[in-house]
Formats: structure tokens, sequence, C-alpha cells
């Protein structure tokens, strides 16, 4: 008989702090963790006015803390954050701000054999949580596997202060994952891919919480970003469960990807995925209207010119998400032609 040697890894956060003025928390966080006495913040221009310098200051008492004002997640930022961690002696870091911030921090961690605090400014995705990581490359942003933060503190105060339009992308990403775990069950069925009922159930639950208070979402309101918080960073773990991002992300995350290439900067990268979601769940057969009118409550886009497109981009970048990711089987199969594309977009309302 063989004997069962069946081995998985999960990362998880050891400690999350969420909620109104949470930031003093900090050097409690950094003690119980054991850090060393000097750490580096990771944290752009704008982030830094909005939470990095009360970082620094409820750190000066006890830490040696120094601080990199850095740019977008590309190999050229990566290289530049370890290169002050080792100038510095830096034992551990400290992720102030957006994604891209964020993005940095955990792949620098993961290569420096560190650990790194989550401390986002702003809640636009679901990545504040997770172990996974996008960085951006000439062929556009690739998905990379990296280390989990540590610890995440989620200020509510702080985050409330970013444009709205950041939590609404953020709530976008989540009810996304309506289709990503359609595309896992679908490429489970066909494929015998691997498959996590948990990590699927702690995705869907955090996709239906986001729906479901939808209608209670508004600018300026504190509560809002209470209810969208835990979700967004249940989503996130979701992939920490999985060992992959398969539970967030499937054909509409290769339709937003496909906009980054064809098209970049038009919009935000929650806001391409849900209007993919409404599109790839009308492919599914589902009940994709549901999708719209979450997306519509918490005032995301649900049309392509509200994501900057022109009727034709839409199909373009329809007919180019399928060969975005080769390796994952999704919905669109091996691709599918302009016709059925404008079809699918004519249909939902997207153009």
């Amino acid at each position: 008989m063989d004997l069962f040697d069946k081995a998985k890894k999960m990362e998880f956060p050891r400690t999350v702090y969420m909620g109104h003025d949470v930031l003093g928390k900090l050097p409690e966080m950094c003690e119980s963790f054991r850090f060393g006495k000097t750490g580096l913040m990771v944290t752009g221009d704008n982030t830094y006015e909005a939470a990095g310098k009360l970082v620094e200051e409820h750190m000066s008492e006890n830490y040696d803390l120094h601080t990199l004002k850095t740019g977008n997640a590309t190999l050229d930022n990566l290289e530049e954050v370890k290169s002050v961690i080792r100038e510095t002696d830096s034992t551990f870091i400290l992720a102030v701000g957006g994604g891209s911030k964020i993005d940095l921090s955990k792949i620098a961690a993961d290569d420096m054999g560190m650990s790194f605090i989550s401390i986002p400014t702003n809640a636009a995705h679901d990545g504040i949580a997770s172990g996974r990581a996008s960085l951006k490359m000439d062929m556009g942003p690739q998905s990379i596997s990296a280390t989990s933060p540590l610890g995440v503190l989620a200020d509510t105060q702080i985050i409330n202060k970013a444009p709205y339009r950041y939590l609404a992308s953020g709530c976008a990403d989540v009810i996304s994952n309506l289709t990503a775990l359609k595309d896992w069950k679908f490429a489970h069925r066909l494929r015998n891919d691997e498959f996590s009922r948990s990590a699927y159930s702690l995705s869907l639950y955090a996709a239906e919480t986001i729906i479901e208070n939808s209608e209670l979402m508004r600018p300026d309101l504190e509560e809002s970003v209470w209810l969208a918080m835990r979700p967004i960073i249940i989503s996130g773990v979701s992939m920490s469960v999985a060992g992959s991002s398969r539970p967030t992300s499937g054909s509409e995350h290769m339709f937003s990807h496909a906009i980054d290439i064809l098209y970049p900067g038009r919009a935000m990268h929650g806001e391409q995925c849900g209007v993919g979601a409404i599109m790839m769940m009308y492919l599914h057969g589902g009940d994709w209207k549901i999708i719209r009118d979450a997306l519509e409550n918490v005032g995301a886009p649900t049309t392509g010119k509200q994501i900057g497109l022109s009727d034709d981009e839409v199909i373009e970048a329809l007919t180019a998400a399928a060969g975005i990711r080769k390796d994952r089987f999704t919905i669109l199969g091996n691709g599918i032609s302009r016709e059925a594309a404008a079809n699918v977009a004519k249909e939902t309302g997207v153009i």
C-alpha cells in the first residue's frame, strides 16, 4: 500500500487590525512579531502624506525606520527596494500605500527572506492580504507568487480619505470573484485542475458579502470602508488557501490584463475586472445582471465607455483575452471570434 505523502503550504497574516484609528497599534504589532529595531518603509509621495508621516511618528520612539518613496511595481523599483534594505540593514518592511507598494514589498520580502506588514492607504484591490503580487513587465503585468504579509493594519479612517473610486474598484475586484470561481470549477470538471473547496467558499463569501452590502456603499462614509475591508481581506486569504490566484482570477482578469497590454492606463484594475465579469458571466450562462447591478450600486463602471474604451477596443480586448494566460483554462477556451465578442458585449450592454 502506497504511503500518503500529500503536503501543502498555506501562508496567512498572523495578525489583522482593521478599523478606525488603528494605525497607532503598529509598534505593538511590530513588538509582537519580535522584529529587529531597524526597518524600511516602502511608500510613495502621496501615500507618505496620507499615512507615512504618521507611521514615522508612531515608530520613532522605539525603532530606526528608514523611508523609501518609490513608484510602480517594476523590476527597477524592486531592485531599488532590495538595495536600500541591504544598505540600511533593515530587518523588516512596512508597506504603506496602494497595490504597487504592497506588491513591491511582498516580492522584496520574499526575495530577501524577510517579513513585512501591509498598511493599505486605499482599498482598490484584494491583494492587501494575499501572497500574490503583480509586477509590471515589458509584456504587461505578470502575476507572481511572493510572500503573504505577517500582519495587516487597515485603518478605515485613512482609507476613507482616498478617492471613493478606489473603494469602488476594490469592491468590483471582489465581485468579479463570481466568474473566477465559475472558471475554476469549469477547469476542474474539464481538465481536473486542482481545486480547493475551502478556498472556493472563502472567495464566494467575500463576493456575496460585497454584493449584499452594495447598496450601502457611499463616498465619504467610513462605514462603507468597514463593510468592504473584511471581504477584501478574506478574498486575499482565499488565494493563500488555494496556493494560487485561481479563486479570484479567471477570464475577467485575463480581459483586464489584455486591456493593460493593448490600452494601458485607461482604468483601474478592479474596474476592468468588474466589466469583464459581466461579460464572462454571460458566457457562462449565469445571471450577469446581478454583477452589473452590484457594480452600479457601488459606483463602479459597467460599460466599456466608462473604463475609457471604444466599442472596437472592448471587442479587441475580449478576443485577445484568451491568449493572456494559456496555462489557465477558462470559459474563453482557446479564444472567441470578433463576432461572438461583439455579441457578448452588446447583449450585456458593455457596448
